[in-house]
């Protein structure tokens, strides 16, 4: 993607649902959410889709934009690609053999696991950190979240980032491949990832490492899995071992946490957790860490099965992963076994463009100009609060002195201000309150027995 192109973004407001609650504004770890005129706003050169805005409201007033699954009908082979994580969520008495079988039930064709190539990934990542000689450590690309976080806030990683494709393009590429085998063409393919992540949606439609991705549509894991759920204990059991013939234990482990390091025989560290990972960036950046060849960096919890998208209780998840991934061999087995495999044409295809840098340039491009406005939001600094509270619309006192400078805020924002601008008579008490209304919505701060925690909730 040309670095002038903007990302694309997943994440959309139901503004009807959203009470301003401020949640999400203090959650978001770049700060890309604000109440501006009674009305929630992403910023949309901060937001990494993360999701983490999605997973605090208490009012599911955030949501996706997804593909849906009736558009699988414009195709005549209709392909699901999902990854292991998406097995971990189903209780034990529903097999893999009955998810595959109600997959093809729904009206799919064919149904892949997407770490079949992982095999594949294993060879080229430990050629690529045999290589390395820069003395700092490279940096996992699976997590397109944390690819984002890195170009927009820590520009200066981005050539740390290991570019290599994801899993469910290098096996979106290898089914395409066996189609044209069987003389079929591309434009009879519909390619359809499962995701269980905001942030893999937007990489699909504007990809971090890729040009572009060979997906034809991004479905909801949440609306597959009840789907799968209403229908596995009727369904056929689907005994084709062929959709994942080159399923390894590396792979069914793949999308957790360790899943990328714990089989290399480098010096790794693993960080989940989006906050924890911009401390351990903060870190890096500031040359702090030290005799590391590999970092894995995922921006949920546990990886994969805390995805926003996903349903079920991450613990359970890796656990019955762990348990699922003894049941298959390494990949170093199958390499020793059958060569290179069904993948070997993917080598190639592995190493994509080095990750582009945009960084999030908070006070303009001008830098004579920026560093006028970095100087008067410091002095702005010193005369707000440093409460933090977010009754203003932004997660801090900082981030309102910056949208100050930029002029997308004023002082009198700062409920604390208007309070001493009160004491001082240098605000009438109805203006300031008119004020309020209009950043938090009439009515806003009338009595209401029926919200949450309140007496008459849900009546």
């Amino acid at each position: 993607m040309n670095s002038s192109e903007k990302f694309h973004h997943a994440l959309y407001v139901d503004h009807e649902k959203c009470i301003r609650c401020t949640h999400c504004v203090k959650e978001c770890p770049t700060e890309a959410i604000r109440i501006v005129n009674s009305k929630m706003e992403i910023r949309e050169e901060r937001c990494i889709d993360c999701g983490e805005c999605m997973r605090v409201c208490p009012q599911h007033a955030i949501d996706i934009e997804h593909d849906d699954l009736e558009q699988i009908k414009n195709y005549k082979y209709k392909v699901a690609l999902f990854p292991a994580v998406f097995l971990g969520q189903f209780p034990d008495r529903i097999t893999e053999d009955q998810v595959y079988a109600s997959l093809i039930q729904l009206g799919f064709t064919h149904a892949l696991e997407v770490e079949q190539p992982i095999g594949v990934l294993q060879n080229i990542m430990k050629k690529e950190l045999k290589k390395n000689k820069s003395g700092v450590p490279l940096i996992s690309s699976f997590c397109p979240a944390v690819a984002r976080l890195i170009q927009i806030k820590y520009p200066s990683l981005t050539d740390q980032i290991l570019p290599m494709k994801a899993p469910h393009d290098l096996v979106a590429s290898y089914a395409i491949e066996q189609f044209k085998k069987q003389g079929i063409e591309r434009e009879e393919i519909g390619l359809f990832y499962v995701t269980p992540c905001v942030a893999k949606i937007s990489a699909v439609k504007t990809p971090v490492i890729e040009e572009s991705s060979l997906i034809d549509g991004v479905i909801n894991s949440k609306d597959i899995y009840n789907k799968v759920m209403h229908i596995a204990d009727d369904v056929e059991p689907l005994k084709n071992k062929a959709f994942r013939n080159q399923l390894t234990k590396e792979g069914v482990q793949w999308s957790l946490t360790h899943g990328e390091c714990w089989w290399l025989k480098k010096k790794t560290i693993a960080v989940d957790g989006i906050h924890n990972v911009i401390k351990f960036l903060e870190r890096l950046e500031n040359e702090e860490v030290f005799d590391v060849d590999f970092l894995e960096l995922r921006a949920c919890d546990r990886s994969c099965s805390a995805g926003v998208l996903m349903t079920q209780n991450r613990f359970l998840t890796v656990e019955r992963l762990k348990k699922r991934a003894k049941k298959y061999p390494s990949a170093e087995k199958i390499m020793m076994t059958k060569g290179s495999g069904e993948f070997e044409s993917l080598e190639a295809e592995v190493v994509a463009k080095p990750v582009q840098p945009r960084p999030l340039l908070r006070f303009g491009d001008d830098m004579a100009r920026a560093m006028a406005r970095m100087n008067r939001a410091r002095s702005i600094m010193c005369h707000l609060p440093g409460i933090d509270c977010g009754a203003c619309g932004a997660p801090t006192c900082m981030a309102l002195a910056e949208d100050m400078v930029n002029g997308r805020a004023r002082m009198s924002d700062c409920i604390f201000i208007q309070q001493l601008w009160q004491k001082d008579n240098k605000i009438d008490p109805k203006r300031a309150f008119e004020r309020m209304e209009k950043k938090w919505g009439e009515g806003r701060f009338d009595p209401d027995c029926t919200k949450i925690g309140a007496k008459n909730e849900g009546y």
